[in-house]
Formats: structure tokens, sequence, C-alpha cells
């Protein structure tokens, strides 16, 4: 099963794309609510699924050869260890 948009807003994930020409390299984060409005929530979010979407308009202005775009999709770490530690009470027993 794959993952889709929907899937990674409800996650909290965070995903950015990145420029694969080496004289650019420049990076921008996704809207991950716009690109459902505008592919719909069941649309994938893994990288085959969306890098056709992407090109770079800073190489296309400078007349560069377009090249691959790569994506990071980074945790919501924060919500992770907020749900983990929240029935944790610290004790200061040091246990016999």
């Amino acid at each position: 099963m794959s993952k889709t948009l929907a899937d990674t807003l409800a996650a909290r994930e965070t995903m950015y794309v990145h420029c694969g020409h080496p004289a650019c390299c420049k990076s921008t984060k996704l809207d991950i609510q716009a690109l459902i409005d505008r592919l719909g929530p069941d649309h994938g979010s893994m990288h085959w699924d969306v890098v056709q979407l992407f090109g770079c308009p800073d190489c296309k202005a400078a007349g560069r050869d377009r090249r691959p775009a790569f994506f990071n999709c980074i945790r919501d770490y924060e919500g992770d260890r907020q749900r983990r530690n929240r029935d944790w009470k610290p004790t200061f027993d040091r246990g016999a």
C-alpha cells in the first residue's frame, strides 16, 4: 500500500523538495494541504508519485537543463515525543 498525501498530512510530516542541479541546489518546504487541494487526498506522497510534478523555476530561467528533484520527509518528532511521554511521570526513587 502506498502512502498518500492525506497520510502525510495526518502524520504531521514535513516535506521538502530540493533542486537536483549542482549549480542550484535550492530547496523549499511543501504545503501538503495545497497539494491535497490540487491533486486530491488519495494522491501518493512517495518520491515516484510527486517527482514529475516539480521543476526548478530558477534553473529554467537560467537556461539550465532539468534535473530530477529530491525530497525529504521529516517526521513530527515533537508530536511523537509528546504522545510517548503523555502519561510518564518522573520519580526520584533511586531503587534498591
